[in-house]
């Protein structure tokens, strides 16, 4: 459990913090069993609270969820929201897709999620994920897979589309967001490696990017990385509706550690 209160005016000046003018409270219950079901090697039921008013007690955020996971003797789980539900409070309009505007209120919905995964000490793993319910007085699902296979001690591949469809009661409320990477992983001893992104979002104007990292761990605690990246980049996080544009970046980076 926990309790914080922060005042309207604070400031951190440094570090992160997610929002003031807050009374957060925060409450949690996890129960664990191993029953003798066949294959089951644990379950384990959780819940949790979280309440955030202003601190003149309007709700800004309020969230309870129930969750149900078990593992299995044979390496796989399973991950399984039995409900979400979520209330929210928008002082603005928020822009959740290109033209598309929720309009500023309060939105209450409820949400369910399961998953699944196959044993994960086989050389091919696979993981679905599926979420629906209300969202924003409408309706939302999101449908996950996530495959990995490593060919062999150097080699390895992993893929990971996404596919979610929105039908929210707003103009130009009814679209789907199509996201997918593709990665290469290729160790060439376990100090050098090289790994590539190629990834996907329907939700940007260019939707292809890509990126590419050579780490060399030439001695112990010291790296060279060296980063190219090709694709979509917000002009700004701190705007409410940043601006988007397209970028060529290569980094890089050298640390080198060494003991006085």
């Amino acid at each position: 459990a926990e309790h914080r209160k922060i005042g309207p005016n604070f400031n951190p000046q440094v570090g992160f913090l997610e929002r003031t003018d807050c009374i957060c409270d925060f409450a949690d219950a996890t129960f664990k069993a191993r029953p003798e079901f066949a294959g089951v090697r644990e379950m384990q039921f959780e819940g949790f609270i979280f309440h955030a008013p202003e601190t003149r007690g309007v709700v800004q955020t309020q969230e309870w969820q129930t969750t149900f996971r078990a593992d299995f003797h044979n390496g796989s789980y399973t991950d399984d929201d039995i409900v979400d539900v979520f209330a929210q409070r928008l002082t603005l309009p928020f822009n959740i897709y290109k033209n598309v505007n929720i309009p500023f209120g309060v939105y209450n919905w409820t949400r369910h999620q399961f998953t699944y995964g196959t044993p994960q000490d086989r050389r091919m793993t696979v993981r679905f994920f599926e979420r629906f319910g209300s969202y924003y007085n409408g309706r939302l699902n999101e449908f996950r897979v996530r495959a990995s296979y490593r060919a062999n001690e150097h080699l390895s591949f992993s893929a990971g589309p996404q596919w979610n469809r929105f039908r929210l009661p707003i103009s130009n409320g009814n679209f789907s967001v199509v996201f997918g990477a593709l990665e290469t992983d290729y160790a060439f001893s376990r100090f050098l490696s090289l790994s590539t992104i190629l990834q996907i979002d329907t939700a940007n104007a260019q939707a292809a990017s890509a990126n590419i990292r050579l780490r060399w761990n030439y001695r112990p605690d010291s790296d060279l990385y060296v980063i190219y990246t090709a694709g979509q980049k917000f002009a700004s996080l701190a705007a409410v509706s940043p601006a988007q544009f397209y970028e060529n970046r290569l980094a890089i980076k050298f640390t080198y550690s060494w003991r006085p």
